[in-house]
């Protein structure tokens, strides 16, 4: 059995991307990796690593998510359909809390590799 967890922020970010990027089921293939910073390092506040948009993301209302890099996790920053993404966030056991701007927004953590794919899931749910 494998011990090792997946826990650099970084990682987890490019691990996300590419499941973003690649999977071509349930309709992530709607979805694009845009203005992605090849260089960001992770901080305690979070850095922005990319956005995820719906098509090529050249419209800003395109904007699904945003995905900013914490030294041992990644926080999701969904913009469009926060309920949605709330609510299949808690479902697929990741953990999740609204964030009180205008408009509102719904953060989802994912805290290692093992939960990529369920980050996967919550942006097909979105979709």
């Amino acid at each position: 059995m494998v011990e090792d967890r997946t826990t650099d922020g970084k990682r987890i970010a490019q691990l996300l991307s590419s499941e973003v990027s690649s999977r071509e089921d349930s309709g992530l293939d709607a979805l694009e990796v845009v203005n992605a910073e090849p260089d960001v390092e992770p901080s305690a506040d979070g850095e922005l690593a990319y956005e995820v948009a719906v098509g090529d993301g050249a419209a800003d209302d395109s904007i699904l998510a945003a995905v900013y890099v914490q030294e041992d996790r990644v926080r999701v920053e969904f913009r469009e359909r926060v309920d949605a993404a709330a609510e299949a966030a808690e479902e697929a056991d990741l953990r999740v809390r609204p964030k009180a701007v205008r408009p509102p927004r719904t953060l989802v953590f994912v805290e290692d590799g093992a939960a990529v794919k369920r980050a996967t899931d919550v942006f097909v749910s979105v979709l």
